[in-house]
């Protein structure tokens, strides 16, 4: 029999008060890289009511004014309005950093491989930045090769920001958060069930003051601004069985910090796949590209979108396992869920072959110290809202497909010598 389900994702704007922290913990990123493109780097950062506090481990040659840094970031978010309790202007900044524990550096410096075996391999000269457990995951639900649900939570927070910072709806705060429901008959998309906006408002928006009376003229504007604009070039579109639920409280008026703290790294299922795939745990912002959480998972995705791309599965989950201060993956995992064109072990094999998985290879493939957007002083604060994967609107070296040809060309090969 035909199985139905449905399954959720959510996604949230650039002034949910979690994501602040993320892009506040990019901009610091991309600042000191483009001045020391050797900086290590672990910035967390937690913002509440008039407070922004950066902490963590730095130690960089480059020299940034942090309080500056974070000042620009959120007015580009929209926090400038000190009624609204936050405001970039007025809120108090407090640096309290560190330098990286030489314990770790030592292990990252020179990988173990190094170390032990007297390796001559520049790829083996860095060394994991810390153990863990990382995951990626492509589908061809999409044409970026992501699950559906992510990426119209995705493209409906982006289009909700947009809306605001144009003027379009001008009563519309920068704190929001989006989830949309697919149902799903034999693992194929076939209805959008529910789209869910919660997003922070003025308390009146012109004469309207009265509570249901704002709420319907912002439940009416969002399906016509936002709702309807994201559906237009999407196969599968809203219909009249739709739930659409809008601030479901009744009003959403104090937000960002001044309604709740911000941690960085506190919304790791909105960065990756929605909850579509598995996680190892790690977040992403604030880290330098030694830190396998960060880099590694980049990877992962590299390689599951390649193998998708190529036709060799519908769907492929990899799971990259290191150990700190060992260049070399101590574990790969390739999951293609019964959908591969060829057996997951010998995908495994091909793999190994042909992509690079030591922290040293990764940095290497994507140019991940030298991007080309760090030469305008940003690359990852611009992942850090939105998500990391399946990024149409940015020109991302992880989302690329260059592998498709080779890995085609190796599974002939494979067939041609299996039917021989």
């Amino acid at each position: 029999m035909p199985r139905h389900y449905l399954f959720t994702s959510e996604s949230v704007t650039e002034g949910h008060p979690d994501k602040i922290c993320d892009q506040i913990s990019d901009t610091i990123l991309d600042a000191l890289l483009a001045e020391d493109s050797t900086s290590r780097v672990a910035a967390e950062v937690v913002v509440n009511t008039g407070l922004v506090l950066i902490t963590g481990e730095i130690t960089s040659q480059a020299h940034v004014n942090y309080v500056n840094l974070v000042r620009r970031k959120l007015t580009e978010i929209g926090y400038t309005n000190a009624d609204n309790g936050f405001s970039a202007g007025s809120c108090a900044v407090l640096v309290a950093l560190d330098e990286q524990s030489p314990d770790i550096s030592q292990g990252v410096t020179t990988a173990q491989e190094t170390r032990e075996t007297s390796s001559e391999d520049q790829l083996d000269a860095i060394g994991a930045g810390d153990q863990g457990i990382m995951f990626g995951f492509a589908c061809n639900e999409t044409p970026e090769f992501m699950p559906l649900p992510i990426s119209l939570a995705h493209r409906v927070s982006r289009r909700l920001a947009a809306v605001r910072k144009t003027g379009q709806l001008p009563y519309l705060y920068p704190d929001g958060k989006t989830q949309v429901t697919i149902a799903y008959e034999d693992n194929k998309p076939v209805a959008i069930d529910t789209i869910l906006i919660s997003t922070q408002h003025a308390a009146a928006i012109g004469e309207i003051t009265d509570e249901a009376a704002v709420q319907a003229k912002i439940k009416s504007d969002l399906w016509d601004a936002v709702v309807l604009p994201v559906f237009t070039d999407i196969e599968l579109k809203p219909t009249e069985a739709t739930r659409f639920l809008v601030n479901p409280t009744g009003k959403f008026v104090i937000g960002g910090p001044q309604g709740d703290a911000g941690l960085t790294g506190r919304k790791i299922i909105v960065d990756t796949y929605g909850g579509y795939s598995r996680h190892g745990g790690g977040a992403f912002s604030g880290k330098d590209p030694t830190k396998v959480d960060r880099s590694a998972a980049y990877a992962a995705r590299y390689v599951a979108k390649n193998i998708v791309a190529a036709g060799l599965a519908e769907k492929c989950e990899v799971q990259l396992s290191y150990a700190i201060g060992v260049a070399r993956p101590v574990s790969i995992l390739v999951e293609t869920f019964g959908t591969g064109k060829i057996d997951d072990d010998r995908l495994l094999e091909l793999v190994k072959a042909h992509f690079e998985l030591r922290p040293a290879g990764i940095i290497e493939t994507f140019n991940l110290r030298k991007l080309p957007g760090l030469r305008n002083g940003r690359f990852y604060q611009d992942v850090a809202a939105y998500g990391h994967f399946g990024r149409p609107d940015l020109d991302l070296p992880w989302e690329q497909t260059d592998k498709v040809a080779e890995m085609q060309a190796a599974v002939q090969g494979l067939l041609s010598s299996a039917r021989s």
